[in-house]
């Protein structure tokens, strides 16, 4: 790790995209650019653990993205659940907790068994919360918040604290630093409501091609924003 990063976010978001141009770059199938994503991942979510994050969120899935080839989904819904049942051990013994977060709901039975195991599974980890966001949308999110407040009941106004006890994950904190990949310059629906105050990086690598030194270097960037929350 470099030495020029003294601090680093308790909350790292990513917005993994390039995958499927990885692979038409080198005449292979989308889903090839996804199974080198994959092992992306571990590698990041490794190197996060080891500098000291405590929570990674990754935009996996997103619920505009069922408008791919049906093809690609089926086959990311393939790798999402080999991910889970090949890597669950290696995660406990990581003391990585593993969590999901989007309208699970609307995933099929089979895929949504193989989460919540993998959730029960890891949630004695400690070290760091690997946050899978899965047919996740940052609208979507606000909109579920706002019908299950209604639907509570709850007599006290809604305010900020409130409202934040009936997202996907309340407990989670809102992420210091957003990485995206692959050059584009927009959050594509993530996080919509916890990113007000965040920190972006924005780098042209795409996600396949994301290593450890790319991480150093978002690390660098991060400790080089003033971050004054509307102060002076």
């Amino acid at each position: 790790m470099s030495e020029d990063i003294v601090r680093v976010p308790v909350h790292l978001a990513i917005i993994m995209d390039g995958n499927g141009r990885w692979a038409q770059k080198r005449g292979l199938p989308r889903i090839v650019g996804h199974k080198y994503g994959v092992q992306a991942v571990e590698k990041i979510v490794r190197a996060a653990s080891n500098r000291g994050i405590r929570y990674i969120s990754l935009y996996a899935f997103s619920t505009e993205n069922w408008k791919r080839p049906k093809t690609e989904v089926l086959g990311l819904m393939s790798l999402f659940k080999y991910f889970i049942k090949i890597k669950i051990n290696e995660l406990k013994k990581e003391s990585v907790r593993l969590r999901f977060s989007g309208r699970l709901e609307d995933l099929s039975p089979s895929i949504l068994d193989i989460l919540r195991n993998g959730e029960e599974s890891t949630r004695m980890g400690t070290k760091i919360d690997m946050i899978v966001c899965l047919n996740y949308g940052g609208r979507q999110e606000i909109l579920d918040a706002v019908s299950k407040y209604i639907a509570s009941d709850i007599a006290l106004p809604l305010n900020e604290n409130i409202f934040r006890s009936f997202l996907y994950l309340p407990d989670v904190p809102d992420p210091d630093l957003i990485i995206r990949t692959s050059g584009e310059l927009r959050l594509s629906n993530f996080l919509i409501w916890q990113s007000s105050y965040s920190e972006f990086y924005f780098t042209d690598k795409l996600w396949p091609d994301f290593d450890e030194k790319e991480l150093d270097k978002a690390l660098v960037s991060y400790n080089e924003r003033d971050r004054r929350y509307g102060r002076t």
